[in-house]
């Protein structure tokens, strides 16, 4: 792998909406194209060193690109000085953590590009990433007029392959793929070298067309973090937009969910984002089981933390028992209120 990708370790990271200054214009040309928004937790480190290196983009040094971040109530860190002090860059901080798919929205809401890309902090892109995607853009035949929403390949640090596209789950595929490593449980099996429609393609590294979010309203804000990727391109597919995977551009991936460690809070998530996409796009009865079988789940999680003595995992098992049993019995704005409530406690 390029020395040029190398990314040192992360730190713990933070930041009011801090308005893009006034553009100089002897540099910089009125028309944005691409808006880029990160969506930060804890991340400031990463963050800082994304915005580094899409700063050397021709696209933003000419104001064809601009950066947008939105916070979700990370502490503190001095990576945000820096950032506050770059004039293409525009950065909102909350006080408390909305989810991944309120901060989408709300950088769609400040952004003024054709195209929105959507980028995790633990991204790094090539040099030129940005201009690679305007001359991606420019070229005759490449994108259509249907073309929606555009994914690029995904590298792990090593340089070897990470999935980032999948078909979209079903009650029995999501069972079936349960057997399969961490790693492919929600992708793609093959490595495709070629450009193609895929059913949907991750939110880590998603280039959406701006008339393709004001189509669909918005990401759904129900999927507080996970699922809202699958869920928007389902939307999108539905409502005649294309999803196209080209991976003649990519990234390298650091932290994909399936190489970490999953504590309960997290697990929580994910089994929420689950159900939530579950009551939406599946047959009532299927939706119905898959909530029993993860209340099941949680109950065992729940058994075997309390005879660990473990009082913090139990805690989160016996909240994710009680989701389950809320939505397979409908009570879907309730469970998601409780859901919320539990979030919004301090981590520690």
């Amino acid at each position: 792998m390029p020395e040029s990708f190398a990314i040192p370790g992360v730190e713990i990271p933070f930041t009011p909406l801090i308005k893009n200054k006034k553009l100089r214009k002897d540099t910089f040309v009125s028309t944005v194209r691409v808006s880029v928004v990160i969506v930060n937790y804890r991340q400031w480190k990463w963050t800082e060193q994304l915005v580094r290196r899409l700063s050397r983009c021709a696209a933003v040094r000419q104001g064809r690109a601009e950066i947008l971040i939105i916070d979700n109530n990370s502490p503190h860190h001095p990576a945000i000085r820096k950032l506050q002090s770059k004039e293409f860059v525009t950065l909102r901080r909350w006080r408390r953590n909305r989810g991944f798919s309120c901060a989408v929205n709300e950088g769609c809401k400040y952004s003024s590009g054709d195209w929105i890309l959507i980028l995790n902090p633990d991204i790094t892109p090539a040099p030129r990433f940005l201009d690679q995607i305007e001359e991606l853009l420019d070229q005759p035949g490449r994108i259509s007029a249907k073309t929606g929403i555009i994914g690029f390949g995904l590298r792990n640090p090593d340089g070897s392959f990470q999935g980032s596209t999948g078909p979209l789950p079903t009650f029995w595929g999501t069972m079936l793929r349960r057997v399969l490593p961490r790693a492919w449980r929600k992708y793609d099996l093959h490595n495709n070298s070629e450009a193609r429609k895929v059913d949907w393609l991750t939110g880590c590294c998603m280039l959406v067309r701006r008339e393709c979010i004001r189509d669909l309203k918005r990401f759904d804000q129900d999927f507080f973090l996970y699922y809202e990727d699958v869920d928007f391109c389902k939307r999108a597919t539905d409502a005649g937009w294309d999803v196209l995977h080209d991976p003649s551009l990519f990234v390298i991936h650091h932290e994909p969910l399936h190489t970490r460690r999953v504590p309960p809070r997290l697990r929580v998530i994910t089994r929420q984002a689950l159900m939530t996409y579950a009551a939406k796009h599946w047959r009532g009865s299927e939706a119905r089981w898959m909530c029993r079988l993860i209340r099941i789940e949680a109950k065992i999680r729940l058994a075997v933390a309390r005879i660990q003595g473990d009082g913090r995992s139990a805690k989160w098992y016996d909240r994710l028992a009680r989701y389950a049993a809320l939505m397979c019995n409908g009570s879907l704005r309730v469970a998601r209120g409780e859901f919320l409530a539990a979030l919004a406690e301090p981590v520690h």
